[in-house]
């Protein structure tokens, strides 16, 4: 039986399920294809922050993305334990960007100014009132920019939840099925080949983070992606330790999850798709950890594990139709903003590829050609 939708959705982690979601309840025919199971790479890989705040620093397309996608997490929360049993463990207590030196601390005051056009609620805490906050954290912390709305979740819940919701609408989830190829005819899009035979549809959309610009450099487009490997532990500690994400811009980031593990990440290995831990990298992470918070020496240790994160040249993803074949779309490229951008970057694509783009100027920061034209 010729197996035909109406889009073929190339890889099964957070931003192409999201993306399934979000056509499947249009009423698309949705098909999604992933080389190995749902949630495999970065999308199980990642520590959940929403930190649309933390490291932006100037206004733009991307910022603004980062903030409109970070307000859609409420309902988003509520719509996947209603279509899917799923409790993507979505928290929102606030996020500490720490300043470790009065230097640093310099700095951060002027980056609170900028944050509170978009948020009053955003605060400088001197060093007495961060630890306050946080009391586990070192006296040696200058201070913190409290940001009340930066919150995380369970990455490979959501993930999963995405996919599970596109499934309630009729999407098929094709798991062990690798694309090797594009199928089009005079510029337009007919289908794709894989390792289970030929799937043919009208539109296809490669979601394969660090491995997109690999499927796409036969169809004349050089994608800027490339893999950033990022090591990662937890604990686990008797009693909490910390109650809210705290961020390090010099040294590392911690994210207490429900179940009472700490997140601790991470490393940043450039241009390698090699997943193993090593004893380095992690030696590296505790040495900073405990610097920053020196009870966690004493925290049972929980595991290690590593993802590999996909970067672009530019450090903006892509989100865009290709310029010379009609129906073929990329929504890679996310970097370390692949779980707060997930929901925006699923509306976003299904508006691209239904024709109904609400700002066509957002949208044409995100475009894959945009490091060979000059884009006005």
């Amino acid at each position: 039986m010729k197996n035909t939708f109406d889009v073929a959705i190339i890889g099964g982690g957070i931003n192409g399920s999201s993306i399934a979601y979000q056509l499947s309840k249009l009423g698309k025919k949705v098909v999604i294809l992933e080389k190995g199971t749902l949630a495999n790479e970065a999308s199980s890989a990642a520590a959940g922050m929403l930190a649309a705040q933390a490291e932006m620093e100037h206004d733009g397309p991307f910022f603004q993305l980062a903030l409109k996608s970070q307000a859609m997490f409420p309902s988003i929360t509520n719509e996947l334990l209603t279509y899917t049993g799923i409790d993507i463990e979505f928290v929102n207590k606030g996020m500490l960007k720490i300043a470790e030196t009065e230097e640093l601390a310099t700095a951060l005051k002027s980056q609170v100014l900028f944050q509170q056009n978009w948020d009053s609620g955003i605060q400088w805490l001197d060093a007495t009132l961060v630890r306050e906050m946080e009391p586990a954290l070192a006296p040696t912390v200058a201070g913190a920019m409290f940001l009340p709305n930066d919150g995380h979740v369970q990455p490979a819940k959501l993930s999963l939840a995405f996919a599970k919701a596109a499934e309630h609408f009729g999407t098929e989830i094709r798991e062990n099925t690798e694309v090797l190829s594009f199928i089009y005819e005079n510029g337009v899009v007919k289908g794709v080949n894989t390792s289970a035979g030929a799937f043919y549809c009208e539109q296809v959309v490669v979601a394969t983070g660090a491995w997109a610009a690999d499927l796409m450099k036969n169809t004349g487009i050089n994608l800027t992606v490339y893999p950033v490997k990022g090591e990662c532990f937890s604990v686990k500690p008797n009693k909490p330790i910390v109650h809210r994400s705290i961020f390090s811009d010099k040294r590392c980031y911690f994210v207490p999850k429900r179940n009472g593990e700490i997140y601790i990440g991470a490393t940043v290995v450039e241009n390698t798709f090699d997943k193993q831990v090593t004893a380095g990298g992690i030696a590296t992470l505790i040495e900073q950890a405990v610097k920053l918070i020196p009870q966690l020496k004493d925290a049972p240790w929980e595991r290690v594990w590593a993802g590999i994160r996909p970067q672009t040249a530019d450090g903006i993803p892509y989100i865009g139709e290709h310029p010379t074949i009609k129906g073929l779309f990329v929504a890679a490229g996310h970097y370390r903003n692949g779980i707060l951008l997930s929901p925006l970057t699923g509306k976003l694509t299904a508006q691209l590829l239904t024709g109904q783009v609400e700002d066509e100027q957002f949208l044409s920061a995100f475009r894959i050609d945009r490091s060979q034209i000059s884009i006005s």
